[in-house]
């Protein structure tokens, strides 16, 4: 197993020679399975798949098959799915009832990390999918950030970016998902103080077409009217209340404050600036410490 783990930094050939089709490993052997007793990886990072490219690979396999066998491990009930789903899902729509297999003795771990990486090798994951590919691992295996950006050979501030998109509200979290919204559009929006605003102006984004510049002048506009709103305005003081204390201030020639409270009561701050100072308010005040 930990030879594996340092393989997966390398990418997925390191692992799994196979899984272009080329190679197998010593023993294993290409079998046919029936359609039915396969399962998708429960692990698969990808929601969602390109109807276009399915329907192509879809037209290649009723006219010629499946030329590049899938990776399969045996479960409790039929197959599970290690690589190769878009040509288990093409061969369905295809009509067919059999896809030739390679099985395959994976445990758990290798088959979540293996999901993972095939996927982020095709590039094509949404930047949501891609995020929850990472939370699996670290949620999944106990991982750390630090630990994923190595195994993966992705930096720590790149996986946390990504992991950031799922504290996005669900709304705006469909609308990256759609590929509305881009990877730099949807950070620009986490960085708004009110998160109330997000799915707002998530949909004001698309609508108008902002530019990633655009959003940011708005985010940063929003977040100087939040901050203007909380500066607590000081109470106005009553002109008796200031004018005491002048009064005060000319008695002990220092700074005095009165402090009113919303129940009638209040208190007194005489201000001093040395031991010396403090003695000469005490004795104007006729108080001795003696």
């Amino acid at each position: 197993m930990a030879e594996r783990k340092k393989a997966l930094g390398r990418g997925i050939d390191a692992l799994f020679q196979d899984f272009n089709g080329e190679t197998t490993h010593d023993q294993e052997t290409v079998e046919t399975l029936a359609l039915s007793e396969l399962r998708p990886n429960p692990y698969q990072p990808r929601r969602d798949f390109d109807e276009t490219a399915l329907q192509e690979l879809t037209a290649s396999i009723k006219k010629s098959g499946v030329f590049q066998p899938i990776i399969v491990r045996k479960s409790i009930q039929g197959y599970e799915i290690i690589a190769g789903e878009r040509r288990f899902r093409a061969s369905k729509l295809a009509g067919k009832t059999t896809i030739p297999a390679i099985i395959r003795d994976v445990s758990e771990d290798e088959m979540m990390e293996i999901a993972v990486l095939e996927n982020l090798q095709r590039e094509d994951l949404t930047p949501i999918e891609e995020a929850l590919a990472y939370e699996t691992l670290i949620k999944k295996l106990n991982l750390t950030q630090t630990e994923v950006s190595n195994r993966l050979g992705k930096s720590r501030p790149y996986i946390a970016n990504y992991l950031r998109l799922l504290t996005l509200p669900e709304a705006t979290k469909r609308l990256l998902q759609a590929k509305q919204l881009s990877m730099g559009q949807a950070r620009t929006l986490l960085g708004l103080k009110n998160k109330a605003q997000i799915d707002a102006l998530a949909r004001r984004t698309i609508k108008e077409s902002l530019t990633v510049r655009q959003l940011e002048k708005i985010v940063n506009a929003l977040n100087e009217e939040k901050a203007s709103k909380q500066v607590i305005k000081k109470p106005v003081k009553s002109t008796f209340i200031r004018a005491t204390e002048q009064h005060l201030a000319d008695k002990f020639n220092t700074k005095v404050t009165l402090a009113e409270q919303k129940d009638g009561k209040g208190k007194i701050e005489i201000g001093y600036l040395s031991t010396e100072d403090l003695n000469r308010i005490l004795d104007i005040l006729n108080v001795s410490l003696d």
